[in-house]
């Protein structure tokens, strides 16, 4: 298919149908699930996504990203060189459509794949982070990206947690969501005896009488770690706090008690790096 250009009449259209009304919580989050779309957004992001194996549905950009991007639209069949689709659009034709100024050079449509059983994902792995009901976006593409930048090897997310492909938790992971390979947990807390049963020990993070620090967890490190990070707010939930091994908290000092759980995670992510290389107990 060749490249399509777009001018304003095409808003309203069903070709665009992917791409319009993306400022409307509500209608992302019913249409990308049930279509078993996400959005990449920006060429960093795209090229991270399509590495990782996800086939793009449809491009949308402005005509100054073409040749940017030329390299992969080659590579996976789109525009002039086989049937992806490639809408081109000036910038204030984008805004219209989208509902927000794209100034980081294109989005893409991408279709999903499915997700991994548990054990798959964390085979081999050392350090796991699980993610239990974080519902902010940003907090998710950050716990990310955290993982990926301090050599965490899986994410799991529990059912009640954000999606990570929604298009501002991608965003702010930089594409990082498409380097940690990641799973949901479900159910939750009873997957935490599946990990157990893979020779993971789980700790999690939260204020409470019989913590132990974060320093002495990072000092003698299991052989293979789970950490358990809560929701925004609450914290972990008492069924969590009650299936785990160990209760950890992170020092803190100015009469601050803790951290937002973006900066909790890199925090744990950093203090536990040795344990990436090699486990004591």
């Amino acid at each position: 298919m060749p490249v399509v250009p777009l001018s304003a009449s095409d808003i309203d259209g069903d070709l665009l149908a992917d791409y319009t009304r993306l400022t409307d919580v509500a209608l992302r989050r019913r249409l990308e699930p049930e279509r078993g779309l996400f959005m990449a957004e920006s060429s960093t992001v795209i090229r991270r996504a399509v590495a990782a194996g996800y086939r793009p549905r449809s491009f949308l950009m402005a005509p100054r990203w073409l040749p940017d991007l030329e390299d992969l639209l080659r590579a996976v069949g789109a525009g002039e060189h086989g049937e992806v689709p490639v809408y081109l659009a000036e910038e204030e034709v984008l805004q219209a459509i989208t509902g927000f100024h794209l100034h980081r050079g294109a989005l893409a449509a991408m279709h999903r794949t499915e997700l991994a059983p548990v054990a798959d994902v964390v085979a081999g792995a050392r350090r796991v982070a699980i993610l239990e009901d974080v519902v902010d976006h940003t907090n998710v593409g950050a716990a990310f990206r955290s993982a990926a930048g301090l050599g965490v090897d899986a994410v799991l997310v529990t059912p009640r947690c954000a999606d990570p492909l929604y298009r501002r938790s991608v965003r702010v992971s930089m594409g990082t969501v498409f380097q940690v390979p990641w799973t949901r947990i479900d159910p939750w807390p009873g997957g935490v005896g599946e990990l157990r049963s893979l020779g993971f020990t789980v700790a999690a993070l939260a204020l409470a009488e019989e913590a132990i620090s974060l320093d002495v967890l990072a000092a003698d490190p299991p052989e293979r770690l789970a950490i358990v990070l809560g929701t925004e707010g609450d914290g972990l939930t008492r069924g969590a706090l009650s299936a785990v091994d160990e209760v950890v908290t992170i020092p803190m000092a100015g009469g601050v008690d803790s951290l937002n759980v973006a900066a909790a995670a890199a925090v744990a992510f950093w203090a536990t790096r040795a344990a990436a290389a090699s486990g004591t107990r």
